[in-house]
């Protein structure tokens, strides 16, 4: 009963029948095209969609590149020695070393290659390390911790060195007396407390620590941690707020 009541409607009304012309019209209709400035958002989307698929493709192969770098060399020890395979581990990386007891360092070329005479001294110890500008991580630090009589280490400008790296530094607290860490970027006021372990060292350079806000307050706790070590790098008004140059104000004079 209801559809012969919508008919009569339609025929009495032809506002409704109107409409219903147009709304069948409309519905059949293709759609029209986007307009300029719909095409210029859909483009500007997929724009950054691919940057983002970018960035993080990027990043996922330096993590990975990072990982595969500082690998534990446990068969290494094994095989040759924990000597052999620190030295194996620091050449890879791109750094450097000097045994103790000998004056030649063994670093890679410009190409990267390195001469294996380090495989004729096993039993040697590594004296001085140079990893400056390097991927050595805290994972990888692990390869070169056997070397208790390390006097040297420098870290400078080493991306991937952290608070966690500083915090396992620990095992060189009687043997380390000199450690570069300048221009490492991820390294903050906690990862240097974790130095106070360090009671041997003698020399330590923090310059151009962008984690540092107050490099001259820095300068001070680390002086009063280590009392017997030269701390470099850090100005003691460096972050520090000066009073010399201030006014001060004239006191307000009552009648």
């Amino acid at each position: 009963m209801a559809a012969p009541v919508l008919c009569q409607m339609r025929r009495q009304c032809p506002v409704v029948a109107y409409l219903s012309v147009v709304r069948r019209e409309y519905a059949s209709s293709p759609p029209s095209p986007p307009s300029l400035f719909n095409r210029f958002l859909f483009q500007l989307n997929q724009h950054f969609h691919d940057v983002e698929h970018l960035i993080n493709w990027s990043s996922w192969l330096r993590n990975r590149v990072v990982r595969r770098k500082n690998v534990f060399y446990g068969y290494t020890q094994k095989r040759f020695g924990v000597s052999v395979a620190a030295a194996y581990y620091i050449l890879g990386l791109g750094g450097g070393f000097r045994f103790a007891g000998h004056s030649e360092w063994f670093q890679p070329d410009s190409r990267g290659k390195f001469s294996y005479d380090f495989l004729n001294a096993p039993s040697s110890t590594i004296e001085e390390i140079d990893l400056s500008r390097t991927l050595i991580n805290h994972a990888g630090l692990e390869n070169i911790v056997s070397q208790n009589e390390l006097r040297s280490l420098s870290l400078q400008g080493c991306p991937e060195v952290d608070d966690w790296f500083l915090a396992r530094l620990h095992v060189f607290g009687e043997s380390l007396q000199w450690l570069d860490l300048s221009h490492c970027p991820r390294i903050t006021v906690g990862g240097l407390a974790a130095l106070q372990h360090l009671r041997k060292l003698r020399r330590l350079d923090v310059s151009s620590l962008p984690q540092l806000q107050n490099p001259g307050l820095v300068r001070i706790l680390l002086e009063e941690m280590l009392p017997h070590c030269e701390v470099i790098g850090a100005d003691y008004e460096q972050g520090l707020i000066r009073t010399d140059n201030v006014e001060e104000a004239e006191p307000v004079r009552h009648k």
